[in-house]
């Protein structure tokens, strides 16, 4: 008898184990920026492929990495910004996927199909992409105007005292006052950190709140009269208060492209290739970007986008501001640290 249920548990062993993996094979678990996915868009790729998304958020590319590092919790996708995408390439923090040889990678566009933090897209596939700028009430301010520089936002004048809202982002923060101060993005000069430093410590009593989450609904709600805000977080804000301006200060503006890739130790990875392949489609990435309010790097989705989006120079950048973006880049481990000790002497 004992033998027979010996026989009968081998049997049904790999039987078992199927029946796991093939319950494990209708799971996702996303771990994305908070409020940067449709709902609505999650539900369809469950609806198309019978597969469960969980949704997971962070708010800044640190704390992301942070909780991977940590063991993370399984996550099969992650939404890394370019040069911490390269970052965790080189340290073997995601795994390689060939997006490059997806149905739908035909649709991405240059140069967003050959960007130097992942030159073959080996381990990733492009999201959403968008500018870093200053936005501001024109009916906070005397005159209704500011000038095009970051001058009003870490210099500002008396109508922004403790008005201002700040990204709780130390790649942000420290790249603008770089571009204030006419500094490298990536700069190593202990002699240009301290006036960074001194910068930020001198504009600090004028911040009201250092955070990268809830920026549409604090500027929405009159909460602040300034935000260092990202261009589709402007949109949204926009949406509910029209007299928000968007300005590209002169000295430069952050330039930056989010990205879907897979972590290592990810339980899900051909569910989380089928994902990327869905992001990849023109209608998926337009409603992605009806959503967040930033532009995506998929062709043929324009004729899907909203009009209000496309006409919104926040959105489509003017063809005279473009020279005023700038694309960032992976800093050196002197540079990172350097921004290390700038930021934690900042907000102690």
């Amino acid at each position: 008898m004992r033998r027979l249920a010996t026989a009968i548990a081998l049997v049904l062993l790999p039987v078992l184990a199927a029946s796991a993996a093939a319950a494990e094979e209708k799971e996702l678990l996303l771990f994305n920026w908070s409020n940067y996915m449709s709902p609505d868009l999650l539900k369809r790729f469950e609806a198309e492929t019978g597969i469960k998304v969980t949704l997971d958020t962070y708010d800044t590319n640190e704390s992301m990495l942070a909780k991977l590092q940590a063991g993370g919790a399984g996550y099969d996708v992650v939404v890394p910004t370019g040069p911490t995408l390269q970052q965790m390439i080189r340290d073997g923090l995601v795994l390689k996927v060939d997006a490059n040889a997806m149905p739908n990678y035909k649709n991405v566009k240059k140069p967003f199909d050959h960007p130097g933090f992942d030159s073959d897209r080996a381990y990733s596939a492009p999201y959403m992409w968008g500018s870093t700028g200053l936005v501001y009430d024109t009916t906070k301010v005397a005159g209704g105007n500011i000038d095009d520089t970051w001058k009003e936002l870490f210099e500002p004048r008396p109508d922004f005292i403790g008005k201002i809202g700040m990204l709780k982002d130390m790649g942000e923060v420290m790249t603008a006052a770089a571009y204030y101060l006419g500094f490298d993005q990536c700069t190593e000069k202990p002699e240009e950190g301290q006036k960074m430093l001194e910068l930020l410590e001198k504009q600090k009593p004028a911040v009201k709140i250092y955070s990268a989450e809830g920026t549409v609904d604090r500027v929405a709600n009159g909460e602040v009269a300034m935000e260092h805000m990202w261009n589709g977080s402007f949109h949204r804000a926009h949406a509910k208060l029209s007299t928000v301006v968007y300005v590209y200060p002169r000295e430069g503006v952050n330039l930056w492209g989010d990205n879907f890739a897979v972590p290592k130790g990810a339980k899900h990875v051909e569910n989380a290739k089928l994902f990327l392949n869905f992001m990849m489609d023109p209608k998926n990435a337009a409603e992605a970007s009806n959503f967040t309010g930033y532009n995506n790097a998929i062709s043929a989705s324009e004729q899907y986008v909203k009009e209000d989006l496309r006409n919104d120079p926040a959105f489509n950048t003017p063809e005279a501001l473009i020279p005023r973006l700038k694309q960032t880049t992976l800093c050196s481990k002197a540079a990172l640290d350097l921004r290390e000790r700038i930021w934690t002497r900042l907000l102690r």
